[in-house]
C-alpha cells in the first residue's frame, strides 16, 4: 500500500517496532520518488505514537492520511490461551488502532479534516474459531470505524475499512499457514475465484478509498477477497480437524520464536 501511495505522489511515514526493517523499508519505498519517514514505534505505547505525528507534523507539514495496518495474530484452540496471549492482540489491534486514531485526528482536525483507513478482517463480523483473539480485536476496529465515520464526519475525517481475505505474506503465512497439512491448496479452493489476492489488488483499493474519488465514501467497510466469505464463514473454522499433537507441536515452535 505505502509503495502505491508513494507511486502517485504521497509522501509517508511508515511506523514499526524494529528500526532495521522501517530503514530497509524507507530505501525501497524511496525508489517511488516519495519521501520517506521511517519512525520506530510500538502502537501500543501512547507515548510513542504521539512522538511519531509530532515528528511527522514537524517535517511533513501535517497528516492527511492515516492507515491502521498493525496487527497480531496466531491460531490456537481457544480453551488453550492465556491472559497474555489474549491481550497482546488485543493491545496491538484495538487499542495500537484507537491509540493512532486519537494522536492523529486531532491534527486532522485542526487541518480541516483527513481520512483514516482501517485494515480488519471479514470474520470481523462473522467470528471465526481459533483466532478468537484477532476476532474480538477486529470487530472492536469495526465498531470504532462506523462509529467516528458519524462522529467525526463534521470535521471533515472520512473513516473507512477494508476487510482482506487471503494476502498471502511472510509473516502472516509463518503463523497462519500450518505446512504439511495442505492449507494453502484448501484455501485457494474454497475461493470462488480459485486464488489467492494479488498486493497490488489491495493497494489499488486503498489508494481509491484515501482518494478525493472516494470523498462520499464514509462508515464503509469493502471486503476484498474473491467472494470467499460469502462461501466459508469464518476462514479459521476448518482448523478443528487438526489433531491435538499438532497443536502441541504449533505452541512450543512459537515460543522457541519468542526467545530469539
Amino acid at each position: 500500500m505505502s509503495q502505491r501511495f508513494g507511486e502517485l505522489g504521497a509522501n509517508l511515514v511508515i511506523a514499526g517496532r524494529r528500526g532495521d526493517v522501517l530503514e530497509e523499508t524507507a530505501i525501497e519505498l524511496r525508489a517511488t520518488g516519495a519521501k520517506v519517514l521511517p519512525v520506530q514505534c510500538d502502537v501500543r505505547n501512547t507515548t510513542e505514537v504521539q512522538e511519531m505525528v509530532d515528528r511527522t507534523v514537524a517535517e511533513l507539514g501535517g497528516v492527511n492520511v492515516l492507515v491502521n495496518n498493525a496487527a497480531g495474530n496466531f491460531i490456537s484452540p481457544t480453551e488453550n490461551l492465556t491472559e497474555g496471549g489474549f491481550k497482546v492482540i488485543v493491545d496491538i489491534v484495538l487499542h495500537g488502532t484507537f491509540n493512532c486514531t486519537m494522536a492523529v485526528a486531532k491534527q486532522m482536525m485542526k487541518n480541516s479534516g483527513g481520512t483514516i483507513l482501517n485494515i480488519i478482517t471479514t470474520y470481523a463480523w462473522t467470528g471465526s474459531g481459533y483466532v478468537v483473539p484477532s476476532a474480538c480485536a477486529k470487530a472492536g476496529v469495526l465498531a470504532m470505524t462506523r462509529s467516528l465515520a458519524v462522529e467525526w464526519a463534521k470535521y471533515g475525517i472520512r473513516t473507512n475499512a477494508i476487510a482482506p481475505g487471503p494476502f498471502p505474506t511472510e509473516g502472516a503465512w509463518k503463523r497462519l499457514v500450518i505446512p504439511g497439512l495442505g492449507i494453502e491448496r484448501k484455501m485457494k479452493k474454497r475461493n470462488p475465484l480459485g486464488r489467492f489476492g494479488d498486493q497490488i489488488e489491495l493497494a489499488n483499493l486503498a489508494s481509491y478509498l484515501v482518494s478525493d474519488g472516494a470523498g462520499y465514501i464514509n462508515g464503509e467497510v469493502v471486503t476484498i477477497d474473491g467472494g470467499e466469505w460469502l462461501k466459508g464463514a469464518g476462514q479459521f473454522n476448518q482448523l478443528e480437524k487438526i489433531p491435538g499433537a499438532a497443536w502441541k507441536v504449533m505452541a512450543a515452535m512459537r515460543k522457541r520464536g519468542k526467545k530469539k
